[in-house]
């Protein structure tokens, strides 16, 4: 084996340099290149010299020893060589700090990085070959100073309708008088669970039970959504959006369990380590974005969109199958677009092949955000256009706007049009503030994260059979903070579209229907565009329509309130029939709804047509209730 370059025992130079020198192979093509890099990096921070004209001013150091690796000369006279030269000096980046860290405490990390330095050293020209074909500049390293700035003001928005939506919604689900009073749930959890009640439903409302302080989180988060977007303080804003969303969503039950609140929660965890410590972002701009918590959020969009794909391929549905589950998607979605009823009308061949498309983009396109940096635009818009189709024919809540957002980081900065960077890239490149996280932090965040959603995967792809006894127990200890997660929506196509149409009588004879802000009722009411607003009871009720009442407890409750008209349930709806005072009586009845054609909507006017099912829930009274 060869050896090891730090085993012989460095020189100590006579000579004294003002600041830490790199001297390089000047004739070899490849190391110009990254020397262009590091010097974009490390800027006056550095000085860059050719052996060829530095040698003679250092005879302690072997010419054998310039010719086999770069060294690194510090102004105390050592001399350092190869991978560990190379991270000495963009160890004095912030934003590459933790490699150093991880070189000088990381069992075995020097070891693999000075092998793979005298692998790539030693064939220079089949690496430097490979290294024209993927970059799109010879001379600069991928940096995201503008990917983060407008991923960042992405995120408050999300962040801000997130927080906003639920103000007008959350007093009425989860409330002390809406449909799952989170006081019982918190009060029920620590009678079983004692102390570790605290642990698994991790949330602020520990501190305060009533509705009073759901307003307060969902009022913070707006007010923080609005400095995160104003660029200050943005990592505390960012803890603090975490947290506040993260209690919400605890305690939010069965109205916030949605794929999309726990993609908010992850993507806003990463967030946290994407910026340096400071009171503004745009005074310190010059801090790079950190390379690794960037790699982690290509991950995450990697996993996100493979996922949604073979999720649907792996259930052996056969409406996926055989390329025909977008026939029944747009009318069986739980809330269609205006647009969607249009695609419901085109033929089976152009469903099939968007079927096919979607797969494509699914399956395959995501590889490709770790491709060659000239394909990566492409990519970029093609994840970007998928999404906005799914935005102009479904609505669903926030999810494809953060998509959105994740997807600024397949770009790099020479991506974006040259006179976005002269107005927002920092310059110069080579000052920093020096308030960041430390680089141990973000390495031990990264180990966590990739540790887990190689789980995450691993349970995608094969199961939870072969996860390890420690791994399965670091999974459900960490698993309440939803910061890791698995994804893939519709992965068996309902082919029906079964909705439930909830009435209040007086008398058990003349039933009048509470209509629901935005799921379909009224025949010749329309899709709506709601999102990124979500509706919750108007979510949940097509959930409780694919089963039966048994199966979802909380539609009962929803029914008792009805009884009692609590004015925050009733806020949740569109049209309350019995103003004057809540109804002796109410029922659900189900039925089928599915879009009309052309024909039938120019016909009746109507959008809907349905059939009755019978009965989803036979008559029930507060005196009946009461009875039991």
């Amino acid at each position: 084996m060869k050896k090891h370059l730090e085993e012989v025992k460095p020189p100590i130079v006579k000579r004294l340099p003002p600041k830490p020198l790199m001297i390089y192979d000047g004739d070899c093509g490849f190391c110009r290149k990254w020397i262009n890099r590091w010097k974009f990096l490390t800027g006056d921070k550095v000085a860059y010299e050719a052996y060829q004209k530095a040698a003679g001013s250092f005879p302690e150091i072997p010419l054998a020893r310039f010719e086999k690796a770069v060294q690194l000369i510090e102004p105390n006279g050592t001399v350092t060589q190869g991978a560990h030269a190379v991270i000495k000096t963009l160890a004095l980046v912030p934003a590459f700090g933790w490699v150093l860290w991880g070189h000088d405490h990381v069992p075995g990390f020097a070891f693999i990085a000075e092998t793979l330095y005298a692998f790539v050293a030693g064939h220079r020209h089949f690496f430097s070959s490979v290294d024209s074909c993927g970059l799109a500049s010879a001379d600069r390293p991928s940096t995201y100073f503008l990917s983060r700035w407008f991923f960042l003001k992405a995120l408050a928005l999300v962040y801000l309708t997130a927080f906003g939506s639920l103000w007008f919604q959350i007093t009425g689900l989860v409330g002390s008088q809406g449909i799952l009073p989170f006081r019982l749930l918190l009060s029920d959890a620590l009678a079983q669970l004692g102390w570790k009640a605290y642990l698994d439903f991790p949330t602020l409302c520990w501190l305060n039970g009533g509705d009073g302080f759901l307003l307060f989180l969902c009022g913070g988060g707006i007010l923080i959504s609005i400095l995160l977007f104003l660029d200050l303080v943005p990592a505390l804003c960012l803890f603090f959006l975490w947290l506040f969303y993260l209690s919400l969503i605890t305690v939010g039950q069965d109205f916030l369990g949605f794929q999309w609140d726990n993609l908010l929660l992850e993507t806003g965890f990463l967030s946290i380590f994407l910026v340096p410590l400071t009171s503004r972002l745009k005074n310190s701009s010059r801090e790079f974005p950190p390379r690794l918590v960037v790699f982690l959020f290509q991950w995450f969009l990697f996993r996100l969109m493979f996922s949604s794909g073979f999720v649907k391929w792996a259930s052996g549905d056969a409406a996926w199958h055989n390329l025909t589950a977008l026939r029944f998607h747009y009318g069986t979605q739980p809330l269609p677009t205006p647009p969607a009823w249009f695609m419901n009308q085109l033929p089976d061949w152009f469903q099939g092949v968007s079927c096919l498309y979607m797969f494509g983009v699914e399956l395959a396109v995501p590889f490709m955000i770790f491709g060659p940096r000239r394909l990566r635009p492409a990519v970029f818009w093609i994840l970007v256009s998928f999404q906005l189709l799914i935005l102009l024919t479904g609505n669903y809540c926030f999810f494809n706007f953060l998509t959105l957002a994740l997807c600024l980081f397949v770009l790099e900065d020479e991506a974006w049009p040259q006179s976005w960077r002269e107005k927002l890239l920092p310059s110069p490149w080579n000052k920093t503030s020096g308030r960041d996280w430390p680089g141990w932090i973000r390495t031990a965040v990264a180990a966590i994260v990739l540790f887990m959603s190689a789980l995450q995967m691993q349970a995608t792809l094969v199961g939870r059979g072969g996860w390890v006894v420690p791994g399965r127990a670091v999974y459900e200890a960490l698993e309440p903070f939803r910061s890791v997660n698995s994804y893939g929506l519709f992965a068996v196509m309902t082919t029906t579209r079964p909705e439930i149409i909830v009435e209040g009588s007086n008398d058990g004879k003349v039933w009048k229907a509470y209509e629901f802000k935005w799921k379909p009722g009224d025949l010749g009411t329309g899709p709506h565009w709601v999102a990124p607003y979500q509706p919750r009871l108007d979510w949940q009720m097509w959930f409780a329509a694919l089963g039966d009442y048994r199966q979802n407890p909380w539609f009962v409750n929803f029914l008792v309130r009805i009884l009692q008209g609590s004015p925050e349930v009733l806020g949740l709806l569109k049209i309350n029939p019995f103003p004057e005072g809540p109804p002796r009586y109410v029922r659900a009845e189900a039925y089928d709804y599915h879009f009309t054609n052309y024909s039938e909507k120019a016909r009746t006017g109507n959008w809907w047509k349905r059939e009755y099912k019978g009965a989803y829930i036979h008559p029930i009274s507060l005196k009946g209730l009461q009875g039991h």
